[in-house]
């Protein structure tokens, strides 16, 4: 099957992540669907070199990611904030194996929420990784998303540790339906 090729709008931060996955040579990408990651999903699924694996639940995302890993791929996955609280028990594969891991995580609960359901684990996301062991950058900006998922990886693929990378709600866009 014939990957469809797709463009980044002129002002989509997201080419920026994109081309870092590219430079790291991301060969997996696991997601659960999410309108803040679409953009780069598309674009992922676009690119012939990257195999893109959706996700019925984000925990799935942590054990194929281990996989890939012990298959010589790399991976990165995609999720929203509330996806976090599901990973917690996964995530002690990621430090008992040593196994890199680079997740990408659009917030909610933040900056014009309007979803109150989605405020305490928006609240809770950052110091959830931290006590799960992982490196945390939070980017606000467009430039900083793409700079530091290239730090990001090359962190966790260099030193096999968990690395996450908050995408603030004010960078994605606070959702108004």
């Amino acid at each position: 099957m014939k990957a469809e090729s797709f463009s980044f709008a002129a002002d989509d931060w997201r080419a920026g992540i994109f081309a870092a996955l590219k430079q790291q040579g991301v060969q997996q990408m696991a997601y659960v669907p999410d309108a803040g990651h679409a953009s780069l999903i598309n674009a992922c699924h676009g690119d012939g070199d990257i195999n893109c694996t959706v996700l019925t639940t984000e925990e799935e995302g942590v054990a194929l990611l281990a996989g890939a890993e012990l298959g010589g791929q790399r991976g990165v996955m995609l999720m929203q904030s509330s996806g976090v609280g599901n990973c917690v028990n996964m995530f002690s594969l990621l430090k008992s194996c040593g196994f890199p891991f680079v997740t990408l995580v659009t917030m909610r609960g933040e900056w014009g929420e309007f979803n109150p359901w989605q405020v305490p684990m928006g609240q809770a996301t950052e110091e959830t990784f931290k006590r799960s062991g992982f490196v945390v950058y939070r980017a606000d900006t467009g430039v900083d998303a793409a700079a530091m998922t290239g730090s990001a990886m090359r962190l966790a693929y260099d030193s096999t540790c968990p690395v996450a990378v908050l995408l603030s709600q004010r960078l994605i866009g606070a959702k108004d339906f």
